[in-house]
């Protein structure tokens, strides 16, 4: 069944029925969150919104520069009022969202989230895995570093990121297999 303006109730956040109308997949980089996104947004028929492109477009500057002329505290303030911004408009539609890799760990935006009662997505993979997608892209990351620094920051958000309400595991799966298995998890098809 092809979710939409009639699509089963599922299970809210907070673990009663409600009808599913936003679903927000968070992860660490190359977890998959934007290409999962795009084909999940197919596969229900629901708009698909990157924040990052939300926040670039707001700025007018893309991630890189925001990193590179002002710093990581710039970036946040500006992710949080994107984030503000999309949170409003989602009372009266049906969306899925991809959150940038540090947005669900911010404890403003993890409030933020909580409050608008949306369904949340971990997109998770062992962290060798994630690298390896990482290095296998031309996309610059500003908080990419070194291989170490990469497991530390992992490690580091993982715990944030097993907030969320469901969990699935990225590896060795493609990117419709995922995306049939989160609308399968949250009771849309």
């Amino acid at each position: 069944m092809r979710a939409g303006a009639g699509s089963r109730p599922a299970a809210s956040p907070r673990g009663g029925v409600g009808e599913t109308r936003t679903l927000f997949l968070v992860g660490f980089m190359g977890a998959g969150k934007t290409s999962v996104g795009r084909a999940l947004s197919r596969r229900l028929g629901w708009p698909f919104e990157d924040l990052d492109d939300r926040i670039q477009h707001r700025e007018g500057k893309s991630i890189e520069q925001i990193f590179l002329e002002s710093g990581e505290a710039e970036f946040r303030r500006a992710e949080t009022a994107a984030l503000h911004e999309l949170l409003k408009e989602l009372q009266s539609s049906f969306r899925v969202v991809a959150l940038g890799g540090g947005a669900f760990v911010q404890p403003a935006n993890a409030t933020l989230i909580e409050q608008a009662e949306v369904h949340t997505v971990f997109l998770d993979a062992p962290v060798n895995e994630l690298l390896r997608r990482c290095e296998a892209e031309a996309k610059e990351r500003p908080l990419r570093q070194s291989p170490e620094q990469f497991c530390e920051l992992y490690e580091q958000r993982r715990r944030s990121y097993m907030k969320a309400a469901v969990r699935i595991e990225t590896n060795g799966k493609d990117v419709d297999t995922v995306a049939a298995e989160v609308a399968c998890s949250l009771g849309l098809e």
